[in-house]
């Protein structure tokens, strides 16, 4: 386990930080253009902070203080009936920080923050298929995948796919 990381709720005077961790996510997933440090920044701040917030974040803060992780979600509904759901959308920790327990934590507060929330009856979040590192860290943690979804994606631009629906 690592010592002196804290994992807590971002704040504010995180977004400069959180805009650096998203440039790092970009580029693990393989990005060689990412966009402006501002633009990022405020797209992070009315994210997180705007009214409404659009979603919520954990922070993992290093021993001096740094931002080296987060896990970004938001509550959807319904789930199970008339339930709702923390939807995990990303999990990120630092390089130096991985096969540390970090990730694990995250998790498992991620856990306790749904567990605290009156009708949220379950966490969910998507991983690549071809991310074998992501499906063997769950994996791990004693989370099975499911079959039977099919992901859709539309810019938010479009209309339906090509040709309309």
């Amino acid at each position: 386990m690592t010592m002196g990381v804290t994992i807590r709720a971002a704040e504010e005077r995180d977004v400069d930080g959180l805009a650096g961790l998203v440039e790092e996510i970009e580029r693990f997933y393989g990005a060689s253009e990412v966009q402006p440090f501002e633009e990022r920044r405020a797209q992070v701040g009315e994210a997180l902070f705007g009214s409404p917030p659009l979603a919520c974040a954990l922070v993992v803060e290093d021993a001096d203080g740094d931002l080296a992780g987060l896990a970004s979600y938001s509550f959807l509904w319904p789930a199970a009936g008339s339930t709702h759901s923390l939807f995990l959308k990303e999990l990120y920790v630092r390089d130096g920080l991985r096969r540390q327990g970090v990730g694990a934590r995250l998790m498992s507060e991620l856990r306790t923050l749904a567990a605290a929330r009156p009708g949220c009856s379950r966490v969910e979040w998507l991983t690549d298929r071809d991310n074998p590192r992501a499906r063997d860290f769950y994996t791990a943690l004693g989370f099975a995948e499911l079959d039977g979804k099919i992901v859709y994606r539309v810019d938010s631009g479009g209309q339906g796919g090509q040709g309309g629906v």
